[in-house]
């Protein structure tokens, strides 16, 4: 993020309103984040963050077919739950809804949990890398950001996942340091 000096506060506060309209569209029209940010906090307060979670969902959707790089399917799993975090952290930025932002987290860790869990267990530590990102994300909203109403919505989930993570991977650190369950 640029840090904005006091000479480029004072030129903006100056401008005409005409002129800031202008300076608004042009940053909306380079800018995907900052128009989505203008749709969901100014146009459309009531629907934005949903119009923002279903092309979130399509965006995963595309992920999830398309083949990515990799010699092996773990690896290129990994790289895919790897543009699913980067998707996700996108959406993230923008919607504070952190519920949406747990659902579309939810979606992309259903893809390795319905797999094979024996995948864990191989070689290929990247993949289990990724699932452990996705995996801690979703328990840190849990913990700190859900609203007491949707904990009953993924507490059993999540509580599978990590039992999934613990028996195949403990043996890594950072799966180690996950906790048993929620």
């Amino acid at each position: 993020m640029a840090k904005i000096d006091e000479s480029l506060k004072q030129a903006v506060t100056q401008l005409s309103k005409k002129e800031l309209e202008k300076l608004v569209i042009r940053a909306a029209q380079k800018h995907e984040q900052f128009h989505d940010y203008l749709l969901v906090n100014y146009v459309d307060k009531e629907f934005g963050e949903e119009d923002l979670l279903e092309k979130a969902k399509a965006d995963l959707e595309i992920l999830f077919r398309k083949r990515h790089k990799g010699f092996s399917e773990e690896l290129q799993l990994a790289n895919m739950l790897a543009a699913c975090l980067k998707r996700i952290s996108e959406f993230g930025k923008v919607c504070r809804n952190s519920e949406l932002e747990l659902r579309l987290i939810m979606e992309a860790l259903s893809i390795p949990f319905t797999l094979n869990s024996n995948m864990f267990c191989t070689c290929f530590t990247a993949y289990n890398h990724k699932v452990y990102l996705l995996l801690r994300r979703a328990v840190t909203i849990f913990q700190k950001k859900l609203h007491e109403d949707f904990r009953l919505e993924y507490e059993a989930r999540l509580n599978e996942y990590l039992s999934i993570m613990h028996r195949t991977s403990r043996h890594l650190d950072y799966i180690f340091n996950l906790p048993d369950k929620i």
